[in-house]
């Protein structure tokens, strides 16, 4: 029985460490990526990645990325606002160094964001976020697969369930 509806990766490009990464482990179960940025990106010759130029708007890659990704997808960013977003959509979403935001995390997580940007904004030194590590790529790559799995084992029980 044929899968309408491939996984689909969705990529916030702009900044992402780990678009290699990505490519690898999409390329080794065969699906579908998304790369979405504000302009132009270079991205591999490569019949399963799609590059998306959204435009310069304000938020226009996040907006592309939100109305698409939905149940059965995996969106990689670290935007949290967008993150908020897609998981209400039903999206898997996963930071580049490997902390999946859930239903259960994306609230506090948002409502930390927003503490932060207010204390920034009334000149309190903050510090920026950590540099990038080996040990982030790691645990990226790690939840990445262990996503994929997942949503495969939860595709694969569907057909019985919905049957039965």
């Amino acid at each position: 029985m044929p899968e309408l509806n491939p996984t689909r990766i969705y990529v916030d490009a702009d900044a992402c460490p780990v678009k290699d990464e990505i490519y690898r482990v999409a390329t080794r179960h065969g699906l579908p990526v998304s790369v979405v940025a504000g302009n132009f990106i270079r991205v591999p010759q490569d019949p399963l990645v799609e590059r998306i130029a959204a435009g310069s708007g304000m938020d226009a890659a996040d907006d592309w990325i939100a109305e698409r990704a939905g149940n059965g997808d995996i969106v990689i960013t670290s935007d949290i606002p967008l993150a908020s977003r897609c998981v209400k959509s039903g999206a898997e979403v996963i930071a580049p160094n490997g902390k999946p935001f859930t239903e259960q995390s994306i609230g506090m997580t948002l409502a930390v964001r927003n503490l932060m940007t207010d204390l920034r904004s009334s000149g309190e030194v903050t510090g920026g976020p950590k540099s990038y590590s080996p040990r982030d790529r790691s645990a990226f790559l790690s939840a990445l697969d262990q996503t994929i799995r997942r949503i495969q084992r939860q595709r694969a029980q569907q057909p019985a369930q919905d049957q039965g």
